[in-house]
């Protein structure tokens, strides 16, 4: 008969483990994010006003989950959200200056007749 070798305790043949590779966290960007910056812009072209009051609510939203856990997206945020109150802010004197004309016009009128 032939006889195994025996072997110290604790070792073995077998291969030594792999060498652990340390890969950086894959940072995510806030879809909330990409949603303000793209009704930011939407609020310019296709859906003036209703784009514009998106943008300032997920820009916000986006903000905050941004400052609560590590993620991408906080310059689309902000870009949403500068571009959204910009749009409501030119919304609000169009308003104004609507209702100071138009409001003249009936004062004149008022007073000539």
């Amino acid at each position: 008969m032939t006889e195994v070798p025996s072997t110290p305790s604790g070792s073995s043949n077998a291969p030594p483990p792999a060498p652990v590779v340390n890969t950086p966290a894959v940072s995510t960007t806030n879809g909330y994010a990409v949603v303000a910056l793209t009704l930011g812009i939407l609020g310019w072209t296709l859906i003036p006003f209703l784009g514009s009051i998106g943008a300032i609510i997920f820009g916000h939203i986006a903000r905050g989950q941004i400052r609560r856990q590590p993620q991408d997206g906080d310059g689309l945020a902000l870009a949403g959200l500068i571009l959204g109150w910009i749009s409501v802010g030119l919304w609000l004197i169009g308003v104004i200056c609507f209702i100071l004309f138009f409001g003249g016009l009936a004062a004149l009128a008022a007073m000539n007749a």
